[in-house]
This record gives structure tokens, sequence and C-alpha cells, in this order.
């Protein structure tokens, strides 16, 4: 049995290089990476982690929401971080943010363009109540 896959773009989180931001498989989605840049001025949100990270929630809620999906129905992540010194305020993110049931998680530290300190992807179900 083959499985249809669809592309989803979000208006709300406009690209900003050729990928697909999110694509839904069966009742999965799965999302690039986001970074904290604000959609409305295309810039890095902020000099500091937690702004940039905020941000990039913010954009990754946007693009599940568009998918089918929310923050709640996430099941992994993938937090990209640029220095190991923000591991607490990233906890503190998630505790915040995820405060139930945290997805599983993996935090590589790489470097990442433009300055950014932080983007996140994710692996989610489809939420029946969202879902196109």
């Amino acid at each position: 049995m083959a499985l249809v896959s669809e592309i989803v773009e979000s208006a709300r989180v406009p690209r900003i290089g050729p990928y697909s931001q999110a694509i839904r498989v069966g009742d999965l989605v799965f999302t690039a990476g986001q970074p904290g840049i604000d959609p409305a001025s295309g810039v890095v949100a902020g000099d500091t982690f937690e702004a940039q990270a905020r941000q990039a929630f913010a954009n990754l809620a946007a693009v599940l929401e568009d998918a089918g999906s929310r923050l709640a129905c996430v099941i992994k992540v993938t937090c990209f971080v640029a220095d190991a010194a923000a591991f607490p305020t990233l906890k503190c993110a998630f505790c915040r943010i995820l405060p139930d049931a945290p997805p599983v998680r993996s935090t590589p530290i790489v470097q990442l363009p433009r300055g950014l300190l932080f983007s996140i992807d994710a692996i989610a179900v489809v939420d029946d109540a969202t879902a196109r």
C-alpha cells in the first residue's frame, strides 16, 4: 500500500529556501527546520536565544496548524542549537510550551546561518480537530 503525501506550504511563515515546509504522509506531519526568523520582516527575531526560540516555536506552530496538526500533537523534535550554554533556556521553553507531554527530542549543537541561535523541526500526528 502506497502512502499519499501532500506538500504543505504555510502562507503565514514564508520559506527562506528551496524546500517544503511540511509534508503530510497519512496521519503524520513532517516539518522542515523552523528558525527564529520573524515572518513579517524576514529578519532574525532578536539577539537572544530565548527570543529566537520563542519565534521558532511560533513559526512551527503555524506550519503545523496549516498541515492539520498542532504543537500538542508533536511526537519528535530536533532542536538545532548554536551554543550548548542555551540548554537551560531550552528546557524552560519546553516546560512552558509543552508542559504535559514533551516530545522525544534530539539536540545537536550546530553552526546555523544568518546569526541564528536556534531552529526546530518536528514530526507530529494529524489532529482530528484541525484536520483539513
